[in-house]
């Protein structure tokens, strides 16, 4: 009985070696499929490439490798922010971020303006009474300006009414009033004195040019000063 019982067992474990030594062979491996990848659709109507172009996350590749468009990248430096300069200055203020304006120009030369990013700068409010030294000389042009700053102390007349009266620049149309300047933009001197002035304040610069009687109208805030825009050409 015990001859049988270990021949059984001999059995069994020259079966189990015979199956560790052949496993089975192993499953067939899934060959890989190299199915072409889709074409990128190309936009072909104005508001298509717009929206194509405001939805990517990577606007100047997509004009450059999916429209295949010619593009440029400009920077822009915002002067003012109640006048601009161009159109460019205009929409790197009041454009918004991502945003795709245009067509603009003539017909074969269009292109579409992207807003790609902002940034900030310090913003001087002020207004001005000029006189102009190249009329005057300088002695009447001191006499002028001290002559419409004891009026003011005075309260006989409002700066408003002055630079109507007396101013020699293109403010007299606005009442002396400038607006809203980028910091950069005025003269050195006069930036200098708009910084350590306080608001209200009334003070003379002079300049190469003449006499600036100068108001601080408001304190500096910040404001879009940069603007980096992209431009495609259709």
């Amino acid at each position: 009985m015990e001859k049988r019982l270990v021949f059984v067992l001999l059995l069994l474990l020259i079966a189990g070696a015979g199956i560790a030594q052949n496993p089975a062979p192993p499953a067939p491996a899934t060959p890989a499929t190299n199915a072409p990848q889709q074409p990128i659709p190309v936009p072909t109507t104005i508001p298509q490439m717009k929206a194509a172009l405001e939805a990517s996350p990577n606007p100047v590749l997509y004009a450059k490798q999916v429209l295949k468009k010619r593009f440029k990248i400009d920077t822009i430096v915002v002067t003012r922010t109640s006048s601009f300069n161009s159109l460019a200055d205009s929409l790197a203020y009041k454009g918004k971020e991502k945003k795709v304006y245009g067509p603009y120009g003539k017909k074969g030369s269009q292109f579409f303006v992207q807003i790609l990013s902002k940034a900030p700068n310090l913003f001087y409010r002020i207004s001005q009474i000029f006189i102009d030294t190249a009329v005057f000389r300088y002695r009447i042009a001191d006499s002028i300006g001290n002559k419409i700053i004891e009026k003011l102390n005075a309260g006989s007349a409002s700066f408003d009414q002055l630079a109507q009266t007396y101013t020699m620049g293109g403010e007299g149309a606005s009442h002396g009033d400038l607006g809203w300047i980028a910091r950069g933009v005025l003269m050195p001197t006069i930036e200098h004195e708009v910084s350590i002035h306080k608001k209200g304040e009334v003070f003379k610069v002079w300049s190469s040019n003449g006499l600036h009687i100068i108001k601080k109208t408001e304190d500096p805030r910040q404001d879009t000063g940069f603007a980096l825009i992209l431009r495609v050409f259709l």
